[in-house]
Order: structure tokens, then sequence, then C-alpha cells
């Protein structure tokens, strides 16, 4: 067996210098908070002037393509559609399912939308 003094010298730890730990405390300041910073300081250049609102402008294909526009709805305004929509069960719909659900109706709105439009023009000529 070992005496205890052998053990206690075994498990004792060699300090690194004060100088080395201050030299790993700078780099990691330089590698991991000033690039932190500077993402955030990026990120919220306009804040001080532009309104609250955080999402950027939504752009026209935000406006025209459903797929996107149920997406930025929340539950309670996809609800409200689906009322509107007369879709029946819409209560007990999950979001997607509710999604799902409301991009048929709309496709669907849209096929027969533009069924009268080109009927429409076909007369017209």
């Amino acid at each position: 067996m070992t005496a205890p003094h052998e053990r206690h010298q075994r498990r004792q730890l060699h300090p690194l210098p004060r100088g080395l730990v201050e030299l790993y405390g700078l780099i990691a300041v330089l590698v991991v908070l000033i690039p932190e910073w500077l993402a955030d300081g990026t990120l919220n250049i306009g804040q001080a002037t532009a309104p609250v609102e955080t999402l950027p402008m939504r752009a026209r294909a935000w406006r025209i393509l459903p797929e996107l526009r149920l997406a930025a709805m929340s539950l309670r305004e996809l609800r409200r559609l689906a009322q509107q929509q007369r879709l029946g069960h819409y209560a007990s719909l999950s979001r997607d399912q509710l999604t799902l659900h409301l991009l048929k109706r709309l496709r669907r709105g849209e096929k027969q939308r533009a069924a009268r439009l080109g009927a429409g023009r076909r007369n017209a000529l």
C-alpha cells in the first residue's frame, strides 16, 4: 500500500501561472463575447427608428401565396378563417390539420375564381 503523503502528492494539480490564466480570459472575450455583441448590434441597428414590430415587412408573396399567409396566422386567426370558410369541426383540429384543410379550401376557391375569370374573358372576345 502507498503512504498517505504519496497519494496526496500524486493528486496535487500544478497551478497555471496568473498571466496565462489572464491570457486565456482575454482570448475567450475576443473569440466569444465580442462577436456576440457585434451580431446583436447589427441586428438592432434599425430598431431605434423603426416601429416596434420585429418582423420584416411582408413581401407580395406573403400576401398572395396561401401557404405563407396561413403560416403567418395565429391559431385564433386560422380558426376565424375556418369559420368564415364554413369548415366543419375546425375547433377540434390541430394547427397542422387546420392548415391543410384551409389550404384545400382556398385552392379550390382559387381554381373556381380562375375558371370564372377565364370564361368571362372568352365571352368578352
